[in-house]
């Protein structure tokens, strides 16, 4: 059951600016450090544990820390590793194909086998403005081709990432939210679907559910009822584990606001397939067979000898994929760009004798690709467990003293400003738009959030008053801020803290 559903997944979240403890006047080296020490010191971070990093980009040195060398969870912080692999091993420019093969049209239009949507990893195909039309693209590139009819089937074919769509370590009672959709080779609409619960006119009647888009519709039992006006909602939405049935149930008040709520598709690939179809019987091209799906690890479909590609479509750049991952802190697109780097790291790796035997997912052998980039960077394995590509997984380990070695390492690689521009800016956008306004660190701080339940995490950039560049990583483990406060202000308060620093450490 996910009650906390109610909380997690409203459309609107609203944001509070929480203001910070610390001294707000400008200060010295000595009195900053001294302030951050005191603030993390209060007696209701007792049980938590705080891990402190911050180094002068110009110097070199290292200006302050705390239990900077061990491991804390990093949350979506973690997604600056992903972001490293992603600027230092793939083409920022290039643009992720998804394509229509089959054999040419031959006498009257007709396709003498079936057609294949192949989608080789694009996160944000129907999400970005340049491909929200991608299926009638499709489509119309195929009825230009003269396609009229297809003797075969549609088959959705999700293979190019071998592997389970799930990252290692992601938790089952997550499955269900649009913070978790898998992340999958085919996928569309950023793999999710949206519920939204409206209640009937009169108390006693069942609650109206929708599913949108219509295309990535799953099997729904609704038992929602209408309650009296007034009363508390009582929302309830549960998958089980492997099983496409969504329910719902509990109540909904009489003249209550509908709610809505952002779920994960069940089966991305279908859902795209699904798409394609009505794209075809809109522009008049007919199908003589059904829809199938195919998923890792079911074999791929075959290509005849005579296939082509009749129809494709193109991603953004993937440094247009990583910003938005970044800014948005979008889980599908990051897990998909790990698994876009594994891809290419197994191909490369064909034929090296010392390169890694037995099978591996594409997400592991984008992880094996980090541990390489990490390596020549001068990170240690034991100060990065990193074992997917968002933070979402409890297992990620790092430690503040990595985390500002590989902000360092970024900082002084050719895609620096790059980077610096793909990253939230607090009071400004992404997911610090709200954050730090009215402060020196406003649109100064140029930083990666992390959070989850008792953990809350900040790691990037910011210029001190006296004119110093800074990278630093906040992380807080094991918290839970009392009723009425917001964590994220306590992490913000020390990057306050480092913009209004005054003395250079040159």
């Amino acid at each position: 059951m996910l009650r906390r559903l109610f909380r997690l997944f409203p459309l609107f979240p609203l944001f509070v600016l929480a203001l910070f403890p610390l001294r707000t006047a400008a200060m010295d080296l000595a009195a900053t450090r001294a302030a951050i020490d005191a603030h993390i010191a209060q007696p209701r971070f007792a049980a938590a544990r705080w891990g402190v990093a911050v180094v002068s980009l110009d110097s070199g040195r290292m200006l302050y820390a705390h239990d900077a060398d061990k491991l804390f969870q990093p949350a979506s912080t973690a997604k600056l590793y992903t972001a490293a692999l992603v600027l230092n091993g793939l083409d920022a420019g290039y643009r992720i194909p998804t394509r229509v093969l089959g054999p040419p049209p031959g006498h009257r239009g007709r396709v003498n086998g079936s057609l294949v949507l192949y989608g080789m990893g694009d996160p944000s195909l129907g999400a970005d403005p340049s491909t929200a039309g991608w299926a009638d693209s499709l489509a119309d590139q195929l009825a230009a081709r003269g396609v009229r009819r297809v003797r075969g089937d549609l088959v959705a074919d999700a293979n190019y990432f071998a592997g389970p769509p799930i990252g290692n370590g992601w938790e089952a009672f997550d499955l269900l939210a649009g913070f978790a959709a898998p992340a999958l080779a085919l996928s569309v609409d950023e793999n999710q679907v949206r519920l939204t619960v409206t209640p009937a006119p009169r108390a006693g009647s069942p609650a109206r559910l929708d599913l949108d888009p219509a295309f990535a519709a799953m099997p729904l039992q609704g038992r929602l009822s209408t309650s009296p006006a007034g009363s508390p909602g009582d929302i309830n939405i549960y998958r089980a584990p492997g099983s496409r049935l969504l329910q719902v149930f509990g109540s909904i008040a009489a003249q209550a606001a509908p709610r809505s709520f952002h779920l994960a598709m069940d089966d991305p690939a279908r859902a795209a397939g699904n798409a394609l179809l009505q794209a075809l019987q809109r522009h008049g091209i007919e199908l003589d067979g059904k829809l199938r799906v195919l998923h890792w690890p079911q074999q791929a479909a075959a290509p005849r000898a005579e296939s082509q590609v009749l129809a494709r479509v193109l991603s953004p750049p993937l440094s247009t994929i990583l910003r938005e991952g970044l800014k948005r802190s979008q889980n599908l697109y990051l897990q998909n760009l790990l698994q876009l780097a594994g891809t290419r790291a197994h191909a490369a790796a064909a034929g090296d004798p010392v390169a890694p035997t037995g099978f591996l997912s594409a997400a592991d052998w984008g992880i094996h690709a980090l541990r390489q980039l990490l390596d020549r960077i001068g990170i240690p394995p034991s100060a990065s467990l990193i074992g997917e590509g968002t933070g979402l997984s409890r297992r990620d380990l790092t430690t503040p003293h990595a985390l500002v070695r590989l902000l360092g390492f970024l900082a002084a690689g050719q895609d620096a400003a790059l980077l610096r521009d793909m990253l939230p800016v607090a009071g400004v956008d992404g997911t610090l738009a709200w954050r730090m306004r009215g402060t020196p660190a406003a649109g100064n701080v140029h930083a990666k959030t992390g959070s989850m339940t008792y953990v809350n995490c900040l790691a990037g950039y910011v210029t001190s008053a006296a004119g110093e560049h800074l990278a630093f990583a906040i992380l807080l483990n094991d918290y839970e801020p009392p009723e009425g406060m917001r964590v994220s202000a306590d992490v913000d308060a020390i990057a306050i803290q480092l913009a209004r620093l005054d003395e250079k450490s040159l």
